[in-house]
């Protein structure tokens, strides 16, 4: 039975991270379905240009907490059932694809951003706090929640590699999928990417177009 806790380990956290929080918020509130305004993304910052603060937070913290959760219980609770590194970094990941690919919205999901800093939060806090900090430092000065979110994925795994040592060991399985994390996030915004390239991607605090 033992060989079989990594797969449910996996499994629950891709079904967990599969609830895409801002569809249903969005509905529990009246608000419109983020997938049909703005960048017609499922996620915090498209919920924010409906206009409410509220749905865009609790949707950001319950998107955070789908891969915080899944990650922290591994690491706490994984030893005692033979759960290592390796499970971690897998049901790390599968967190994440469940937000990108959700089993119950048709695999139509959002671009797992704060799934990504829920799942580093989970590996160490510090290395959640950099990552975090990094977000807000960007996204403060340039206005850009795209560019935020990809300056500090990109920066998740620079800062678990080279905070080795005095803070934690780094797992090379570990840092393998924070990259791949990364990767795909590159990949979900690569039009975001084209969009800031031509100066045309929608600022924070804007609001949806009628």
């Amino acid at each position: 039975m033992q060989a079989f806790y990594p797969f449910l380990a996996v499994l629950a956290a891709y079904l967990v991270g599969s609830l895409a929080f801002a569809v249903i918020v969005s509905k529990a509130m009246g608000l419109a379905d983020p997938r049909t305004f703005g960048s017609k993304n499922p996620g915090a910052t498209n919920v924010l240009r409906s206009g409410s603060k509220a749905a865009a937070v609790v949707t950001l913290l319950l998107d955070a907490l789908k891969g915080f959760v899944p990650v922290l219980l591994v690491k706490l609770y994984g030893p005692s059932f033979g759960l290592g590194e390796r499970t971690l970094a897998m049901v790390a990941l599968a967190a994440f694809l469940g937000h990108l690919y959700p089993v119950y919205f048709r695999f139509k999901g959002g671009k797992g951003v704060a799934t990504f800093i829920g799942v580093v939060f989970g590996i160490d806090w510090l290395l959640g706090v950099a990552t975090g900090v990094t977000w807000i430092i960007i996204a403060f000065f340039f206005r850009y929640s795209s560019l935020a979110s990809l300056v500090s994925a990109v920066f998740a795994p620079v800062f678990y590699v080279i905070a080795s040592g005095p803070k934690w060991y780094a797992e090379t399985v570990v840092a393998g999928a924070l990259f791949v994390m990364a990767l795909l996030l590159a990949w979900r915004h690569r039009e975001n990417i084209g969009r800031l390239l031509q100066g045309k991607e929608s600022k924070l605090g804007s609001k949806a177009k009628a």
